[in-house]
């Protein structure tokens, strides 16, 4: 396998590897803040907050604003797949678990990605689907088939009350995040 490519693989598994942490913490922000959506938006402005002095850094130029009235309408879609993903991961990670809810998430990734691909959608490069790209898909769902069931499933009781406890762990362990929920709860009255 060529250095450029088994690079690129490394990085690849290395963002995806990210992904859990992000659907787990997410999931317990969305319990702090009493609402998913309000975690799906405190995550999307983090994710802002953060690429904007990576664009100062990285000396980005400047956008091509004339040549969006000539972009397709899908080039705005990739907002929405975001939040639907992050709501998703907020709501159903503590359900789930991560790695049963994060195979789901690859096998679905992998049917609509060899959609994409084999009919070069969105302005991508066709790669016909053929027989080894369908038996990967089905052993990715085979895999995801396997976690399933395997996976103990958690009575919703019982994952309320592993949030509560995280959330109250979380404050016994960090005294500004008890002094400041006090803090909120005090203003709120």
């Amino acid at each position: 396998m060529p250095g450029p490519a088994l690079f690129s693989m490394l990085v690849a598994v290395f963002a995806g590897s990210a992904v859990p942490f992000q659907a787990a913490s997410n999931a317990v922000l969305g319990k702090v803040l009493g609402h998913p959506l309000w975690a799906t938006l405190v995550s999307l402005c983090i994710s802002a907050a953060l690429v904007l002095p990576t664009i100062w850094l990285m000396r980005a130029p400047a956008p091509l604003t004339a040549q969006l009235a000539h972009a397709p309408w899908w080039v705005w879609t990739g907002g929405v797949g975001g939040v639907i993903y992050i709501s998703a991961a907020l709501i159903l990670t503590p359900r789930m678990g991560a790695a049963s809810f994060i195979v789901c998430v690859v096998a679905g990734q992998m049917l609509s990605s060899m959609l994409i691909d084999h009919y070069g959608l969105m302005g991508l490069t066709p790669r016909p689907v053929h027989m080894g790209r369908i038996l990967g898909v089905l052993l990715i769902l085979a895999g995801m088939g396997l976690v399933q069931w395997f996976t103990p499933s958690v009575p919703a009781a019982a994952e309320s009350k592993s949030a509560t406890a995280d959330h109250s762990g979380a404050q016994e362990n960090n005294p500004s995040l008890a002094q400041r929920a006090d803090a909120d709860s005090s203003a709120r009255s």
